[in-house]
């Protein structure tokens, strides 16, 4: 069984943890990842060159033709 706790006050963690340990469960420590890097890139140079005009602007009706 997997329990995963949200939320959790950095001073309450060590208790957390040392129980844990005392009853012989596995701790897995897994921090949120932030985006790609390349992939924020891509976003900010994309948003840059609609800036700058080099995007394309097609109307609503003409997507789907």
């Amino acid at each position: 069984m997997d329990i995963i706790l949200k939320n959790v006050k950095k001073k309450d963690f060590p208790v957390l943890k040392s129980l844990a340990k005392s009853l012989g469960f596995e701790i897995i420590e897994e921090t949120e990842k932030p985006y790609n890097p390349e992939f924020v890139k891509e976003i900010l140079n994309a948003e840059k060159s609609i800036e700058e005009g080099k995007g394309v602007k097609i109307k609503v009706e003409d997507l789907w033709k």
